[in-house]
């Protein structure tokens, strides 16, 4: 046979019962957050480090895709593709860019760059979208690496999820190409996910 309890005593019973579970509840959602947070930062990788300065005359001119990361803003090209730059005012900068599509016309996309780091020159913003004289959706473009003499480049983002090898001439040596890739390998990218863009294509 079981005692009997007044309705105070239960609801006090209750009232500790929730107490407890609310306190468990507490230290193992805490318990869970001090286990995440840990695994969170060290998933997210610190972003590239940039060169040092960029002489933005120097940089100005053409360039030759020589690999890149696939992403859905160039998928309609074949190859051949190209960037120039042209400096149009004080930390802006022209950019024109060109392929070769796949139905074989010549397709050609026109934007503006802005620097956002005047310290190096290094790291500026793209857009592509111009809507009633403003620009839209800046994109990040962050210059990883640069010859002395401003033959090759790698351009990145802080994210990496984009990522484009750069040169004035359509083709690097291979020894270049092989320094290219070690520098983004010690960049954070997988040199691998850099897919070699077909040049000299009629």
């Amino acid at each position: 046979m079981f005692p009997v309890l007044s309705r105070r005593a239960v609801l006090a019973a209750t009232n500790l019962t929730r107490s407890r579970a609310r306190c468990l509840s507490a230290a193992v959602l805490g318990g869970v957050l001090a286990v995440l947070a840990p695994l969170a930062s060290a998933a997210k990788p610190a972003p590239p480090e940039t060169v040092a300065y960029v002489d933005l005359d120097r940089y100005a001119g053409d360039w030759y895709e020589i690999a890149s990361i696939p992403n859905r803003f160039q998928k309609h090209c074949q190859g051949n593709t190209m960037a120039s730059y042209r400096p149009i005012e004080q930390q802006r900068i022209e950019v024109i860019n060109r392929c070769l599509d796949r139905d074989g016309t010549l397709d050609t996309a026109q934007g503006v760059a802005r620097v956002v780091d005047t310290g190096s020159n290094a790291r500026l913003k793209v857009s592509f979208v111009s809507l009633f004289g403003w620009q839209l959706f800046w994109g990040d473009y962050w210059i990883l690496e640069l010859a002395p003499d401003y033959s090759y480049a790698i351009v990145g983002t802080p994210n990496f999820r984009y990522g484009w090898i750069l040169s004035r001439t359509p083709e690097l040596p291979a020894e270049v190409r092989s320094r290219l890739d070690q520098r983004l390998q010690a960049a954070g990218y997988d040199p691998a996910a850099f897919v070699n863009t077909p040049q000299g294509l009629e």
